[in-house]
């Protein structure tokens, strides 16, 4: 990612409050899931990385409590900043140039947040220095060349049409810095970063609402992109957000790979 290229999906731009609803829709019951494993709960302190929306540092300030801490960061503040009272503090921070916003937390959570961070070495080195010894660190990312279709049962022309924006999608991504195979290279760097008792699991949604609800806001959200590039046309634009519309196509999210570890 250049200065000059910027983040592709900018969190300035309405469609991202959309785009957060869908993650939190698909993503949060597996989110949730781990962390709760973890033992979180009353007085807990947690740096969630590339907050996004609220709904992950809501759900943390209920499970910590008054004496708890939830200190929220991103490079834009602003979808979050509604979640911005006690034991909820906000920052802007960039996880991958700036030093950490406190040490001794019990618990660092990223979803969909280093795979975009040009310096995801320093941005990961970062996340773990701010762990208490034994603290948690949670890392969720997706692995688009994993599964890199939009319809992986593409039997007709909606399909096909859906998994060639798709590709032009990727292929943004890719010119920005993004590691479009990082979610699957989490754990063994959890490991090298020296965590222990490190795990890993995948979630691939297939079909929903929100997997359409997803696709048709990142799709507006880059639309722009795509036709200056020349990877597709307005024509090829209207046409796929009319098709996914109609609800009659099975439409898939790449691979969110959780991986976990303890300092």
């Amino acid at each position: 990612m250049t200065q000059t290229d910027g983040y592709l999906l900018d969190n300035r731009q309405t469609e991202a409050g959309k785009r957060f609803d869908a993650f939190a829709t698909l993503f949060d019951p597996t989110t949730f899931r781990h962390i709760e494993r973890f033992g979180i709960g009353s007085g807990w302190r947690c740096w969630e990385v590339g907050a996004g929306g609220t709904s992950v540092v809501s759900w943390l300030a209920k499970k910590v409590g008054p004496t708890g801490r939830v200190v929220a960061t991103d490079i834009d503040t602003s979808w979050a900043a509604s979640a911005a009272r006690p034991p909820v503090e906000i920052r802007v921070h960039d996880v991958g140039a700036e030093e950490p916003p406190g040490e001794g937390f019990d618990l660092v959570h990223a979803r969909l947040v280093l795979v975009h961070v040009p310096d995801r070495e320093r941005a990961l080195r970062s996340m773990v220095k701010a762990l208490r010894p034994g603290g948690r660190l949670l890392v969720e990312d997706a692995d688009p060349a994993l599964q890199p279709l939009l319809c992986p049962d593409e039997h007709g022309p909606e399909q096909q049409l859906a998994n060639r924006l798709r590709h032009g999608f990727r292929k943004l991504l890719a010119e920005r810095g993004a590691d479009l195979s990082y979610g699957r290279k989490l754990p063994r760097l959890l490991r090298e970063a020296g965590l222990r008792e490190v795990e890993a699991d995948a979630y691939f949604p297939l079909t929903s609402t929100a997997c359409a609800d997803l696709e048709s806001a990142t799709v507006r959200q880059i639309r722009d992109r795509l036709v200056t590039a020349g990877l597709a046309t307005d024509e090829d634009i209207d046409r796929h957000l009319a098709n996914v519309a109609s609800g009659s196509m099975d439409l898939a999210t790449a691979p969110m790979i959780s991986a976990w570890g303890r300092k």
